[in-house]
């Protein structure tokens, strides 16, 4: 065990779930002809002043209220200046040292043990435009020129930042996967990773083990999946380690991640915050929530994802792992949900969705709401498998189809003429047939050998191509053989 232990915080930003931008009527939605969303405003041409948006004053303060904030009842904008060229105003409008909710927290339930992440803050600020550097790193080193896209200048932005109180990589990770999807049960964002509506950077130092006092930090910026914080973090650890470990000095700065590479590598010096010259927004007047605005959203707020893990557990008698799993995102517990209540069976449900849903889901790289099946064509399936009508090695042929084509079960059933065989008549004489045909396996269960029993179900199950109820070829030939 190493000497030192890692602490770290996560600053998270997510685009909230508006129709128009931050300080104006810009349509906020991603994507886009470069440079077709924009206005005056947010693009800080003289004369123009902001108006804020009161619809992302709300999502913001449902999620505060879901983290367990404290709501400032007066808090206020600032501008925060830098000479960064995907902000034409150069300077960006965000909240500083007043907030709209503080001294939050959020439990995660880990194997081991419960760990409880401090929330610092919960502010609103709008969004950067986006850079996109031309050549082969990708990055302003190197790179033969650099467009700029200013469509998401404006666009409302929610910034999370934890207090110091993680210890590990994975524990990191599990923290943003929750935060993820408590924003998607609140509906505030649509946390899409690939498109930048949520972004995580991370503060990391370490310590000597048992000690109190913080060591240097560094921020590790561009992590754009939960695997990518994991391994970022990961190596991070084991670097500062080794600097350490030789006697050298951790320098603050930031660090970005090369996810081919697998390294992070210095960035820029950190800044600090009078950097920034922060100093309110003067077009701007101070936001003050009534109480009862922030009642009628407190009253508002939906199940969030444990209180959904829990009843899983409770009503649909699930596993932990199973209603961990299918509460990881609003829309697949809507969708387990959906089936349950078209009839399926709550375990059987979830087997098929943790298993050949998910697998396709992955080999794809699709969102559960991008899928051809509908819940009840999963617990029309389901049916199908409980009254004996399919096998359930043909529900998975069955099921791959419905994956690709959307089209019914039973319409597939029907079509391809896949249905399970039950009729004893029917595979007592095929039975026959297997025992006439294997003499020595025959012999060998009347031995002893369990084995050789298996081996005269799959003759008889070859012999029906897979339609044979295999409950009933069991029963059938330990009766003829017996006899």
């Amino acid at each position: 065990m190493s000497e030192y232990e890692a602490v770290i915080g996560l600053e998270i930003h997510a685009e909230l779930k508006t129709l128009s931008k931050m300080f104006c009527c810009c349509d906020a939605s991603f994507g886009g002809e470069p440079n077709s969303r924009t206005c005056p405003v947010c693009l800080g041409l003289p004369g123009v002043l902001p108006v804020l948006n009161r619809r992302a004053v709300e999502l913001a303060t449902r999620l505060a209220l879901a983290l367990q904030c404290e709501i400032a009842p007066h808090s206020i904008f600032h501008r925060k200046n830098y000479f960064y060229p995907d902000m034409p105003k150069n300077f960006q409008i965000s909240q500083y040292d007043l907030p709209l909710g503080v001294g939050g927290h959020l439990d995660l339930e880990m194997e081991e043990a419960a760990v409880r992440v401090g929330i610092t803050r919960v502010h609103l600020e709008e969004d950067t435009g986006k850079t996109v550097h031309v050549g082969e790193s990708g990055r302003i080193h190197g790179s033969e020129y650099s467009l700029e896209d200013f469509n998401r200048a404006g666009v409302p932005l929610l910034e999370i930042v934890t207090e110091p109180d993680i210890r590990t990589p994975g524990h990191a990770r599990a923290f943003l996967q929750e935060l993820k999807s408590i924003m998607e049960h609140l509906e505030i964002s649509d946390c899409k990773m690939e498109e930048g509506s949520l972004r995580c950077d991370a503060n990391i130092s370490l310590r000597k083990r048992g000690g109190t006092q913080f060591g240097v930090k560094a921020e590790v910026k561009n992590m754009n999946s939960f695997r990518a914080l994991y391994r970022a973090l990961d190596y991070e650890i084991k670097r500062q380690n080794e600097v350490l470990s030789q006697g050298g000095e951790v320098v603050q700065e930031t660090r970005h991640w090369d996810a081919d590479a697998n390294v992070t590598t210095p960035l820029r010096t950190k800044e600090y915050a009078f950097d920034y010259r922060y100093f309110p927004e003067p077009d701007l007047v101070p936001l003050e929530l009534e109480r009862s605005f922030i009642d009628e959203v407190r009253a508002g707020l939906p199940e969030l994802p444990a209180e959904r893990r829990r009843r899983f557990r409770e009503d649909y008698g699930l596993p932990e792992h199973d209603a961990a799993l299918l509460t990881s995102s609003k829309a697949m517990g809507d969708f387990f949900e959906s089936a349950v209540e078209a009839g399926a069976d709550p375990k059987a449900a979830s087997n098929w969705m943790m298993g050949e849903l998910s697998a396709h889901l992955n080999a794809q790289s699709m969102e559960i709401g991008e899928v051809l099946v509908a819940p009840a064509q999963l617990a029309e399936m389901i049916a199908l498998v409980d009254g004996g009508v399919i096998s359930g090695k043909i529900a998975k042929a069955v099921f791959e189809e419905m994956l690709e084509s959307g089209r019914d079960p039973g319409d597939i059933v029907r079509e391809k003429g896949i249905t399970q065989i039950s009729d004893e008549e029917e595979l007592a004489r095929l039975i026959e047939e297997a025992i006439r045909e294997n003499p020595a396996s025959v012999e060998d269960y009347r031995k002893g050998k369990e084995k050789a029993l298996g081996f005269l179900v799959g003759q008889v199950m070859r012999k029906t191509k897979g339609r044979a109820n295999p409950q009933v070829v069991n029963d059938l030939l330990r009766k003829s053989l017996e006899s």
